[in-house]
């Protein structure tokens, strides 16, 4: 071998090794000790990844709640209250009392009470529809009836119904980790509170239109009428842009608003049937 041959092997080989020694010394440097913590987190939450927190997962929720001092507003919807009581435990911190949330799809807009104007016949896809017209029927408001909603739900709570054509929420399943109602892109699906024996009360609508416009549309739409409005005595119900909203906050489900609707737009589910009064002898 020549002595140009074994010199370059040299200098190659010193090259190397005097990078390898600048390397090092970069990476003790700059190198980060992870809190220990992060993974003991970790593992009390369910690896569901669903960004329910708000984060883009379990790991990146875990290394929030070590880093920030007051986790009181942060909550994990998939986990049920003895994880967050151990996750707090770990920490050292007061953990927030979780309200717990279930998904409502606020449409009833199925065919038989919003009749079908066309037929689509294009990629099965509530966003492409969305963004090339207002769908099958003659509400610009309603479900678009493609089950993205479905798709996007990790836990198996949310299906079609082939009768109605619309989303339906199983409350026993639902999490409230919000994908159903990102996945919306008509905004129909939102998370309310959950109520014992999973009873609610809501407008099961968000049609915008004047009450003609929208009634033609659909026979259960809101017309924005206000009757609800003037009978409930805790002012939980407001009408903005001809439609009436329920606070689910503030209502506290007297049950006063649906019998008032002439549109039957409020919905009121999971209650006993109320007994008709009897006649009065006269």
């Amino acid at each position: 071998m020549s002595d140009v041959v074994i010199n370059s092997v040299i200098i190659v080989g010193a090259m190397g090794l005097a990078a390898a020694i600048i390397l090092f010394m970069v990476a003790q440097k700059f190198h980060v000790v992870e809190d220990p913590r992060i993974d003991q987190v970790e593992e009390e939450l369910p690896a569901a990844n669903c960004g329910g927190c708000g984060y883009p997962g379990c790991r990146a929720f875990a290394e929030a709640l070590v880093k920030t001092d007051d986790i009181s507003d942060l909550h994990c919807p998939v986990s049920d209250k003895d994880s967050m009581e151990k996750i707090a435990a770990i920490l050292g911190k007061e953990m927030g009392e979780m309200k717990p949330l279930v998904a409502v799809v606020r449409c009833a807009g199925s065919p038989d009470k919003s009749p079908r104007t066309n037929i689509y016949d294009g990629t099965h896809s509530c966003t492409i529809i969305s963004s090339l017209y207002t769908g099958e029927t003659g509400c610009p408001y309603g479900c678009l009836g493609m089950g993205e909603c479905v798709d996007a739900c990790n836990f198996d709570a949310i299906h079609m119904n082939a009768d109605t054509q619309l989303p339906e929420v199983t409350d026993d399943l639902c999490t409230a980790c919000n994908a159903c109602v990102v996945a919306c892109p008509r905004d129909i699906i939102e998370l309310r509170k959950k109520n014992k024996k999973d009873r609610k009360i809501f407008v099961s609508c968000i049609n915008e239109d004047k009450g003609g416009v929208a009634r033609k549309n659909c026979k259960v739409a809101c017309i924005g009428c206000g009757k609800c409005v003037k009978v409930c005595p805790y002012e939980a119900i407001t009408l903005e842009n001809n439609l009436a909203y329920i606070d689910p906050d503030k209502c506290r489900l007297c049950r006063k608003c649906a019998p008032e609707c002439p549109t039957n737009a409020i919905l009121e589910i999971n209650f006993p049937v109320k007994k008709k009064k009897e006649a009065t002898a006269g």
